[in-house]
């Protein structure tokens, strides 16, 4: 490959990627006029066409879609690469991207940021919080948080927090009048509150288990959400039984403003781990990060 075939490529992704030949051409530091014409020259070479071009829009072909998906992991593993010599400097730098749930990011990322960034002024850390499963080499992230039971085997994982479990809650007043749940039978005779799941759409099935003993719930209720905190207040204010992270509710039930019910059916389960690609040669700064967040209970 000669040299101005692989600037040929890199003008291609970044139009493709930015879906203007205006923005392309600001973000590459050349003139719309120049892009158009290595795009010309790059679809001329290769025999097929890589755009298609309206006058709103720029969108890639199915030749360059699937020339995308070669070019894009062998950008980045490029762009890898040459953010990995920033170890030759005194202090790592660059900015890491990471997806997690906003517990992960509450109770495990936040607290070893807090520490870590002041040290080192020249790392720039990008959270996404987001509940749904991502695809952190689709979406461009650096890593991901995810519960060690979901994690694709192709990934590099660390593991960051300890085991978790969840908790059946109630308040006072909504146990007034209404027997406490014993099985999860039981739980059909109550109004709980629902979990709307982010990926799909549909509402999350309660997971209970005891002596090895799996089973998965459909609950009903007249409050639904996507976020857990939201949940927890309607919970607390009396709406209805709330499944959720025993330590989201803990001081709620310490306090006596919610009641715990069906504890022996919340077995513990794998804690939080950072997910990356094995491909991935991590930077100074993605390694540091790494080492704050390895779990060592």
């Amino acid at each position: 490959m000669q040299r101005d075939e692989l600037v040929d490529l890199n003008a291609f992704v970044t139009v493709a990627e930015e879906q203007s030949f205006t923005r392309a051409a600001a973000k590459l530091g050349t003139s719309q006029s120049a892009l158009s014409h290595t795009i010309r020259r790059l679809e001329t070479r290769l025999g097929v066409r890589l755009l298609t071009r309206t006058t709103r829009s720029v969108a890639p072909t199915e030749a360059g879609e699937r020339l995308l998906a070669t070019l894009v992991p062998a950008l980045d593993s490029i762009s890898v690469q040459l953010s990995s010599l920033s170890e030759l400097r005194d202090k790592p730098s660059g900015t890491i991207r990471l997806t997690t749930s906003e517990h992960a990011a509450d109770t495990i990322l936040w607290p070893a940021l807090e520490t870590l960034l002041p040290d080192y002024p020249d790392i720039n850390v990008e959270l996404s919080i987001d509940s749904s499963f991502t695809d952190i080499v689709t979406e461009r992230f650096d890593a991901g948080v995810r519960l060690g039971e979901a994690l694709a085997k192709d990934m590099i994982a660390v593991r960051i927090g300890p085991e978790l479990r969840m908790s059946v809650v109630g308040s006072p007043a909504y146990f007034t009048g209404r027997s406490i749940p014993i099985t999860p039978q039981d739980l059909a005779e109550h109004r709980c509150l629902n979990l709307r799941m982010l990926s799909g759409g549909g509402l999350y099935a309660w997971e209970l288990e005891k002596a090895g003993r799996e089973i998965k719930v459909r609950v009903e209720g007249q409050f639904i959400s996507n976020n857990m905190t939201a949940i927890l207040k309607a919970a607390t204010a009396g709406l209805g039984l709330a499944f959720v992270m025993e330590d989201k509710a803990a001081a709620q039930v310490a306090d006596g403003r919610l009641l715990r019910v069906l504890e022996n059916w919340c077995p513990p389960f794998a804690g939080y781990h950072l997910y990356y690609p094995s491909r991935r040669q991590p930077s100074a700064a993605f390694a540091l990060l790494v080492e704050a967040l390895r779990y060592r209970g």
